[in-house]
């Protein structure tokens, strides 16, 4: 299983603060915390709780999916049908298959 990347997600949060135009101490207000805690949650001092990040998600006002979006992949049901059946294919049919897609 793939580890959580604490210092990407505290990034994203600094960067999205900074977007903004908010300051710690609003962010710290508005998420119910100390302002040295943004700080130490920017600079990757300490790991996010997940209280915490729905607190800043919607101080920022972003959705943890935003914040979120590097943790994870996520395959549509439709793109799982196309993996499902192409696993099925021989190498043939696959190569047939990436001809049709590059002339749609």
């Amino acid at each position: 299983m793939k580890e959580i990347n604490f210092e990407l997600i505290s990034k994203r949060i600094k960067e999205t603060r900074i977007a903004r135009g908010l300051t710690q101490e609003y962010l710290a207000n508005a998420a119910d915390v100390n302002v040295s805690h943004i700080s130490n949650i920017e600079n990757h001092r300490v790991k996010i709780s997940l209280p915490t990040l729905v607190n800043i998600c919607n101080a920022l006002d972003v959705t943890v999916d935003y914040i979120l979006a590097s943790e994870y992949t996520s395959t549509s049901p439709l793109d799982n049908e196309v993996l499902k059946r192409l696993h099925s294919c021989s190498d043939e049919q696959k190569v047939k298959i990436l001809k049709i897609m590059d002339i749609i």
